[in-house]
C-alpha cells in the first residue's frame, strides 16, 4: 500500500491516491505558502517572438497575453517597445487590457518591457508599461569582455557607469527595475559582482543573470548564481533570476540547477521559443518543480491544466509546430506504443507516467456537431481559454457561421478543429486585412507527358469591399492558385516553406496549411508584372523577416489559398514597421511596390 501511494504521489497528477497515502500526498502538487515562491517570468512575446518566422500581430499578442494571465504567469515581458511602433502599441494594449485582470489570480500579472541601457529606450518602455497596475522596466547591458571590446567598444568602468545611469533613470519612473548583464555566463565573476553591486545601489530590484549564448553547463551556471549571492553586498535585498538559452540543449537543466542555488525567478517561454535554439521551457520548468518537490521545494502559481492550451495557441499563431516528442506538450508526451509499456500503463498508469495527462490539460477532446448552437460553441470557447472572443458578439457570430460550415462537412468538430478555425480567422484584426479570400475555381489534369497542368480562378475582396478576380496556370493546383493571388495582390514574395497537416483524424479531417513567405529583394526585381506573379521558391534569407500564414479547410487547396492570403496580409500590415523593406500596396497600380530601405 505504501509503495502504491508513493507511485501515485510521484505522478503528481489529479487522480485519487490510495487510502493511507497521507504521508505521500506532500509530494503532490502544492501551493503551500510556507514554501518559497518561484516567480515565473514569461518572455514568449519578446524573446520568443525573436524566433525566425515567429512575427506576431498586435491582436495575436493580446490573445496570447490573456492566455498567459489565465495560466498564472507572474511577469509577462510583453515586448521591446523601442523596436517598432507596432511593438510599442502591443505592449501598451497588453498593459491596458490584460494588466488589470485579477479574475482567478492572486494578484494582477506584472507587465514588463525590455529596454537597452539608454534613456530613450527606457522612456519609451515606461510609456508603454505604465498603464498596468503592476509594471516593470527590464534594462540590459553586455558585461563580457568579448562584447565590451568587439560590440560596444567600451571599458569595464564605462560599462558600470552606463548601467548605473540607466537603472537610476528607470527607478525615477518605476519602482520595479530588472537589470541583466548580457552574456553573464562568459563574464568575469569579480567584475560581475562589481557591476551587480553598482546597479543594486542605483535601484535595481531584480538581477537577471543571462546565459545569453547557451554556453554554460548546469554545475557551472549554478555555481555562478551561488557566487553572486555570496559575494554581492546586498544580495539578500534583490531577487536573482535565470535566463538560459538552449544552444547546447541545457537550458532547462541550467535553470533548475540555478533554482537550487538560490535563484527565485526563472525567465522562460512556451514551447521553448526564442533566439537560435530557444529558451528554457515554461512547461518543463514548472512541471519539474511540481513533479519533484523533494528536489525543488518551491511553489508556483501556474494553473498547469492550461499549459497544453497555451502551447497550442502559441504554436498556431507563431506558425512554429511543436515537435511530437517535446516534453510535456508534444503529441507523444503521453503516448505509449511499445507493448510492454502499454501493458504496464493499463495495469497501473504510474508504471510509465510520472504525471497525469490531465495535469497539463491533455484531456480527451469534447466534440460538437452541426446541431450544436451558439451557446454550446460559446461555452466551448470559454473552456479553451478564449474568453475575450467568446464575449465579443460580433466575432462570435462570424465564428459560429464558420463552425457550422465545418460541421456540415464533418460529423464531429473537435477542440483541435475549433482552435484551427480560431487560428485561421483571428490571426489578423479585420480592420488591417488588405485582402479577404472569397472564392476559388479549379480545373486540373495531365498532358500527354503525364505532367499536371492546372488553371485556377481566384476572387479576393480588398479593404474597400471591391472584388478582384484573376486566373493563372500552374504546374499544379496549389501553384496555379498562388500565382492567381499574386496577380491580384502584386506583392513579390518568395515561398520559403509550405506544409500540410491533418488537424484531426478521419477521412473528413480538416486540413491545415502553413506557409512561410519573405519579401523578394528589390535589387533582384524588374518591373515586369509577370515576374511578380510567379511563385518563386527560395531558401530563407536571414537578412529579411519571415511572415507566416495559416489556413484551415476541408479542402486542402482552399486551405492553401487562405494561408497564402493570411501571410500576405501580415507582410502588408507589418512590413513598414518591422521590415527592412518598406511595403505599400495599391490595387489599381502596376508599379513596383518594394523599395529598399
Amino acid at each position: 500500500v505504501r509503495m502504491a501511494a508513493i507511485l501515485h504521489a510521484a505522478r503528481a497528477g489529479t487522480r485519487r491516491a490510495p487510502v493511507g497515502a497521507a504521508a505521500a500526498l506532500a509530494r503532490r502538487f502544492s501551493t503551500a505558502p510556507a514554501m518559497d515562491k518561484l516567480i515565473i517570468f514569461d518572455t514568449t512575446l519578446r524573446d520568443g517572438e525573436q524566433s525566425p518566422g515567429a512575427t506576431l500581430t498586435g491582436k495575436e499578442k493580446l490573445l496570447i497575453a490573456r492566455m498567459l494571465c489565465r495560466l498564472g504567469v507572474d511577469v509577462c515581458e510583453a515586448g521591446f517597445p523601442i523596436a517598432s511602433d507596432g511593438d510599442y502599441e502591443a505592449v501598451k494594449e497588453i498593459a491596458l487590457q490584460i494588466g488589470p485582470i485579477t479574475e482567478g489570480r492572486i494578484a494582477p500579472m506584472r507587465i514588463c518591457g525590455l529596454a537597452r541601457a539608454n534613456f530613450k529606450d527606457i522612456d519609451r518602455c515606461y510609456d508603454a508599461v505604465r498603464h498596468a497596475p503592476l509594471s516593470r522596466i527590464h534594462t540590459f547591458l553586455a558585461s563580457s569582455d568579448i562584447h565590451l571590446e568587439h560590440k560596444l567598444n567600451i571599458t569595464r568602468a564605462e560599462c558600470i557607469s552606463k548601467a548605473v545611469a540607466a537603472v537610476r533613470h528607470a527607478r525615477q519612473m518605476c519602482d520595479d527595475i530588472e537589470f541583466s548583464p548580457e552574456d553573464a555566463g562568459r563574464s568575469d565573476r569579480a567584475f560581475l559582482v562589481d557591476l551587480c553591486d553598482a546597479v543594486v545601489e542605483a535601484g535595481a530590484t531584480t538581477l537577471n543573470i543571462p546565459d545569453t549564448v547557451g554556453y554554460t553547463v548546469p554545475e557551472e551556471y549554478a555555481g555562478l548564481i551561488a557566487y553572486l549571492k555570496k559575494n554581492c553586498k546586498r544580495s539578500s535585498e534583490v531577487i536573482f533570476s535565470t535566463h538560459c538559452h538552449n544552444d547546447l540543449g541545457l537550458a532547462t537543466a541550467n535553470t533548475l540547477a540555478a533554482v537550487q542555488a538560490g535563484a527565485r525567478q526563472v525567465e522562460v517561454t512556451l514551447n521553448s521559443l526564442g533566439e537560435r535554439a530557444g529558451n528554457s521551457s515554461l512547461e518543463e520548468v514548472v512541471m519539474a518543480v511540481r513533479t519533484r518537490p523533494s528536489y525543488y521545494p518551491y511553489h508556483v502559481d501556474i494553473d498547469t491544466t492550461q499549459i497544453l492550451r497555451a502551447s497550442k495557441m502559441v504554436s498556431l499563431y507563431t506558425g512554429i509546430p511543436v515537435q511530437p516528442n517535446k516534453a510535456i506538450v508534444g503529441a507523444n508526451a503521453f503516448a505509449h506504443e511499445a507493448g510492454i509499456h502499454q501493458h504496464g500503463v493499463l495495469k497501473h498508469a504510474a508504471t510509465y507516467e510520472i504525471m497525469t495527462p490531465e495535469s497539463v490539460g491533455a484531456e480527451s477532446d469534447l466534440v460538437l456537431g452541426k446541431h450544436s448552437g451558439k451557446a454550446a460553441f460559446k461555452r466551448k470557447l470559454q473552456q479553451l481559454g478564449y474568453t475575450e472572443i467568446a464575449a465579443d458578439e460580433t466575432q462570435l457570430a462570424l465564428l459560429v457561421q464558420e463552425f457550422k460550415t465545418v460541421a456540415d462537412q464533418k460529423k464531429q468538430v473537435t477542440d483541435a478543429d475549433i482552435e484551427a478555425i480560431l487560428a485561421d480567422r483571428m490571426a489578423i484584426p479585420a480592420a488591417s486585412d488588405s485582402w479577404t479570400f472569397h472564392s476559388l475555381q479549379l480545373n486540373a489534369g495531365t498532358d500527354g507527358k503525364d505532367r499536371v497542368r492546372a488553371t485556377a480562378t481566384v476572387a479576393l475582396i480588398d479593404a474597400a469591399g471591391t472584388e478582384h478576380v484573376e486566373a493563372a496556370i500552374g504546374s499544379g493546383p496549389v501553384e496555379a492558385t498562388f500565382k492567381a493571388i499574386n496577380r491580384i495582390v502584386k506583392v513579390p514574395v518568395n515561398l520559403v516553406q509550405y506544409s500540410v497537416n491533418a488537424v484531426t483524424g478521419g477521412k473528413d479531417a480538416l486540413g491545415g496549411v502553413l506557409v512561410h513567405i519573405q519579401p523578394r529583394d528589390p535589387e533582384n526585381l524588374t518591373d515586369e508584372i509577370s515576374e511578380v506573379a510567379e511563385v518563386t521558391r527560395a531558401a530563407k534569407n536571414k537578412r529579411l523577416p519571415v511572415y507566416t500564414g495559416h489556413g484551415t479547410s476541408a479542402d486542402i487547396i482552399v486551405a492553401s489559398a487562405l494561408s497564402y492570403t493570411s501571410a500576405l496580409n501580415k507582410l502588408i500590415a507589418l512590413g513598414d514597421k518591422v521590415n527592412p523593406l518598406k511595403v505599400s500596396v495599391s490595387s489599381d497600380s502596376t508599379d513596383r511596390i518594394l523599395d529598399g530601405k
